[in-house]
């Protein structure tokens, strides 16, 4: 081996970032699983891979047999969640893809051991207690709960890219909160768009997208052949567009809806402008907003599609303005589980080591 060559590889050796995922038995916390075994930055720190105890014990292969690959993903051993075992491991990083729950227990003693969290919840997603609300967190230390909220940084990076970077604390978006946001922001940020006039975000996701553990409304017999709304003025995203887009409640209007497939989303937002604008006016703001954001490709008057971005880390944006100039249609597809979930918190990650921000996500 060169001395180049050797000393390359006692840096990455002397770089590498041990992280951990605690949930790993679900479809998020699985791909997070093997987005973090494939990157190339972790080549030497292979995560350590944890679950309740009843599905630990075993390894990632048992749970997720299409995991088993040439990076040895499947050979990972499934570990019961101990504060004990991160230390020895020497855990930096640690990915919460547990409940809302599960991760305002988690968070803060992370916190409190010195690691840094980037967590796939909505549990502390929100700023504002009006808009927390809807998830009925009942913490029993109000004070510690507190700071934990105030050190999180809402964890899209083509919006808060600069405060990721320091972060401690991540709050990764919602799925539908990200392909939302994503297509609305550029205008909002912009100024033109007629917020009196209302704000309209119609969107559809894959089943996936509910989680793991069957629902009446989720297992096959109903959502098979079927197409239906749901949380209409009720859904816990909401509350991140209002935050993250600066609208006023009475002027969002969002409505979910379930797909027959098994992951993906696909939004459509209505807009009404305050000036005339033209479709070139229009790719004008996107692409400026949005020049340096990787994970972001903009499709302009072409909409995307949901088989165009499934099982990529894309958010794709289309974007139709009205032959009055007054009215536009913006579409934004993603798929939930990455872009939406995990692939969104290894683009955190990247962003919080300096790395390059698509690093292991192509």
């Amino acid at each position: 081996m060169s001395a180049t060559v050797q000393t390359a590889v006692q840096t990455t050796v002397q770089t590498a970032v041990q992280t951990a995922v605690m949930g790993v038995s679900g479809y998020a916390g699985a791909e997070l699983a093997r987005l973090l075994a494939r990157h190339p930055q972790l080549a030497a720190a292979k995560p350590v891979l944890m679950s309740r105890a009843e599905t630990a014990g075993g390894t990632l292969g048992a749970l997720y047999p299409a995991l088993e690959d040439s990076f040895g993903t499947g050979q990972l051993a499934v570990e019961a969640f101990a504060w004990e075992t991160l230390a020895e491991r020497g855990v930096k990083v640690l990915f919460l893809a547990t409940p809302h729950e599960s991760s305002r227990e988690l968070a803060p003693e992370a916190l409190e051991r010195g690691l840094r969290v980037i967590d796939l919840s909505g549990a502390w997603r929100l700023e504002q207690a009006e808009n927390r609300a809807v998830y009925g967190f009942h913490d029993e230390n109000a004070a510690r709960a507190e700071a934990t909220q105030r050190a999180a940084v809402y964890g899209m990076p083509e919006l808060h890219r600069e405060q990721i970077r320091e972060a401690r604390m991540v709050a990764n978006p919602g799925c539908y909160a990200t392909a939302a946001i994503l297509a609305l922001k550029p205008l909002m940020a912009a100024g033109v768009v007629d917020e009196e006039s209302g704000v309209i975000c119609d969107a559809k996701s894959g089943v996936s997208g509910a989680g793991k553990a069957a629902t009446a409304t989720t297992h096959f017999m109903h959502a098979g052949e079927n197409f239906s709304a749901y949380g209409v003025f009720t859904h816990r995203h909401v509350g991140e567009l209002l935050e993250q887009l600066s609208v006023a409640r009475e002027a969002m209007t969002f409505t979910p809806h379930l797909l027959p497939i098994a992951r993906g989303i696909l939004a459509t937002s209505y807009v009404r402008l305050r000036e005339r604008m033209t479709q070139e006016q229009m790719s004008a703001i996107f692409t400026s907003f949005y020049a340096g954001s990787p994970m972001v490709r903009l499709r302009g008057g072409s909409l995307p599609e949901i088989q165009h971005v499934a099982r990529t880390n894309y958010c794709d944006i289309g974007w139709r303005v009205a032959p009055d100039g007054r009215r536009a249609v913006i579409v934004s597809c993603l798929d939930n589980l990455l872009k939406g979930a995990a692939g969104q918190a290894v683009q955190n990650l990247n962003v919080m080591m300096g790395w390059p921000e698509r690093e292991g996500l192509e």
